[in-house]
């Protein structure tokens, strides 16, 4: 009973999917500044704590790069796309190749 009454907060939570969804591998990590999923716990009025996981403001967002004459899909953060405007996306994706990073 007691593990039924996990894997039912889990679901809750969204952590672990139904059996009946498709599980999606794709990693919530953001391609320009590696941010990534950090772990924490939800605290009740009693304090009780129970673990929660923080996701990183995510965004799917094309860009058209100049140099290329072509447009890039990459999975950001919000600052990340403040660090594109500011220094140009040529600029990070020079930095990007320069890590091994495939754009």
């Amino acid at each position: 009973m007691q593990k039924l009454c996990e894997r039912l907060r889990f679901i809750r939570c969204g952590s672990l999917p139904l059996p009946s969804q498709k599980i999606d591998f794709m990693a919530r990590v953001c391609e320009v500044t590696g941010k990534k999923p950090m772990g924490g716990h939800y605290v009740s009025h009693s304090n009780i704590k129970t673990k929660r996981r923080f996701l990183p403001n995510l965004q799917t967002k094309r860009f058209y790069f100049a140099e290329e004459d072509r447009w890039v899909t990459l999975k950001v953060s919000t600052e990340a796309i403040r660090t594109i405007n500011k220094k140009g996306l040529a600029a990070v994706i020079k930095e990007l190749r320069a890590n091994g990073n495939h754009i």
